[in-house]
């Protein structure tokens, strides 16, 4: 299966505003002024989930001999949905493997328990939209390892592939560094301006493509990770 599922998400991303252009910039929490912003929180009608679903199933079956999950675990609140949407997917391809998610709080009586589901013994794949200091994944890992489950990977929406402010390496590499296992993405920073850089792209007006690819590979020179 090629990497076409990148440029895929990228387009229909663009498309429902989830992936903005920004040549005037926006300022992120970390006080950089970015070019491009991705928020998974517009992917709000079902055929886009759907869509955001399908990429993720085809991202995990083409790095499948690197994480060979046995479960797809969402960690809440946002994982809840991908994880229950992707394992959906995967079935679709003939992965037909369990999903799972944690509860916030500890639940007392019916099931009980912090997890739906069952992970104990098995290779666990996390899924979220991205990652952005890795509090929330070292949570979940956590979670995980007191359940008994083994993470064999994490996969993200969409890498923007730059530094923390604590280093060289970005989010993304410093979890990999310090669990052992891979970050996976449906896209990457390098995948959106291979995207825009096609001749067949056609952006709105107010945006020159050419101008908005600099900016986007700028931004990168001066913020990317090693």
């Amino acid at each position: 299966m090629t990497k076409d599922y990148s440029h895929q998400f990228v387009e229909h991303a663009i498309t429902i505003g989830a992936l903005e252009l920004l040549p005037a910039g926006r300022k992120l929490k970390s006080g950089r002024i970015s070019p491009y912003f991705f928020n998974s929180g517009l992917y709000t009608k079902g055929s886009s989930l759907q869509q955001l679903a399908e990429a993720y199933a085809k991202a995990i079956v083409s790095n499948w001999s690197k994480i060979e999950p046995e479960v797809i675990f969402g960690p809440a609140y946002k994982g809840i949905t991908l994880a229950s949407a992707v394992a959906v997917e995967l079935s679709k391809l003939g992965f037909d493997i369990e999903y799972a998610y944690n509860r916030k709080e500890q639940k007392l009586h019916g099931d009980g328990g912090l997890i739906v589901g069952n992970i104990s013994g098995k290779k666990v794949l996390m899924i979220d939209d991205v990652i952005t200091d890795g509090a929330t994944k070292d949570e979940a890992m956590g979670v995980v390892k007191n359940h008994n489950g083994s993470v064999t990977g994490l996969i993200i929406a969409f890498d923007r592939c730059e530094r923390t402010s604590e280093g060289d390496l970005s989010a993304a590499q410093t979890f990999e560094q310090r669990y052992q296992v891979p970050v996976l993405a449906i896209a990457n920073t390098l995948d959106l301006t291979e995207y825009l850089s096609r001749v067949d792209v056609t952006l709105p007006t107010d945006i020159d493509k050419n101008s908005i690819i600099r900016q986007i590979v700028a931004y990168g020179v001066e913020y990317g990770a090693v």
